[in-house]
C-alpha cells in the first residue's frame, strides 16, 4: 500500500460526493491505515482536477437546479442587491470560499486565502467595479456577525 493508491481511491471517492470525513474512516478500513483528518485534508489538498463543490450541498443544489436551467452562459439581470454565500466545506488552502450573485447579475465562486487574498473563479458575465467593492462589504459584514 502506498500514498499513489490512497491518491487514487481519495480522488474517486471525493469525484463521488463523500466527506473527508468520511474518506478518512475509509482509509483505514480498506488500507488499514490511520490518518488524521488534517493529514486526510492535506493529502486531498495536494489532488488534481477534483470538483471540490461536489462536497457542498449548497453547491450541489445549484447544480441541480442549473441542471434544469442550462442558460449558464449569461447571467440574469441583477436585482440590484448583492448575494454572498459561504460554504460550509472550506476549499483546500483557503480560509474561507463560497459564491456571490453580484448586483449587476453577475456570478461567482469566490475564495479567500490564508494570507486575505481574494479570488473569483468560475465567473459567469463582467463584475464591475461597484460589484467588487459591494461584495467586499457584505463578506465583511458577514464575518463580523459571524454568519
Amino acid at each position: 500500500m502506498n500514498d499513489i493508491e490512497i491518491k487514487k481511491f481519495m480522488a474517486e471517492r471525493l469525484d463521488a460526493g463523500a466527506s473527508l470525513s468520511d474518506i478518512q474512516k475509509e482509509i483505514q478500513e480498506k488500507f488499514k491505515r490511520k490518518m488524521s483528518y488534517m493529514d486526510v485534508r492535506i493529502m486531498a489538498s495536494t489532488l488534481e482536477n477534483i470538483d471540490w463543490t461536489k462536497n457542498d450541498p449548497v453547491e450541489v443544489e445549484k447544480d441541480q437546479n442549473e441542471e434544469l436551467d442550462l442558460e449558464a452562459s449569461e447571467p440574469e439581470p441583477g436585482d440590484g442587491t448583492t448575494t454572498v454565500e459561504i460554504s460550509k466545506l472550506v476549499r483546500p488552502g483557503a480560509a474561507m470560499s463560497g459564491t456571490v450573485k453580484f448586483a449587476s447579475g453577475a456570478k461567482a465562486d469566490w475564495i479567500l486565502d490564508q494570507r486575505g487574498g481574494l479570488g473569483f473563479d468560475n465567473v459567469v458575465g463582467k463584475p464591475s467595479e461597484e460589484d467588487t467593492k459591494a461584495f467586499v462589504a457584505e463578506l465583511q459584514k458577514m464575518v463580523q456577525s459571524g454568519r
